[in-house]
């Protein structure tokens, strides 16, 4: 593939950065559980760390080993989010709105008091 190939794919690379956008608000956001956050701190520490399945001395191969744990992850974190933030801010995104956490919700538990004399 030539140099020209991203350009080719326009609405692929819009996909990759629309994707990253969307896990960037998310790993703010405070309703995302840190579990699927690790996910992205992983990623980052394969990035920095000087062993890699493939190393960097390799021409192209060093380099698309990153791209391909970076693009896992990030696919791996957004299927992980739980479905409302992940809507509330797919949304914001939509609508050009900057980033805000989404609201809280009152969370209510219904139960029953019963005291046994």
């Amino acid at each position: 593939m030539g140099a020209g190939s991203w350009l080719a794919k326009p609405s692929l690379l819009k996909t990759l950065l629309t994707q990253a956008r969307l896990a960037l608000r998310l790993v703010r956001e405070p309703a995302v559980p840190i579990p699927p956050k690790l996910v992205i701190g992983g990623a980052a520490c394969y990035l920095i760390w000087p062993i890699d399945l493939l190393p960097d001395l390799f021409p192209l191969l060093g380099q698309l080993d990153d791209i391909g744990v970076v693009m896992a992850a990030l696919q791996l974190f957004l299927h992980l989010c739980p479905e409302a933030p992940a809507s509330f801010h797919r949304a914001a995104l939509a609508a050009g709105r900057r980033y805000s956490p989404m609201p809280q919700q009152d969370r209510v538990m219904d139960a029953e008091f019963r005291r046994d004399a």
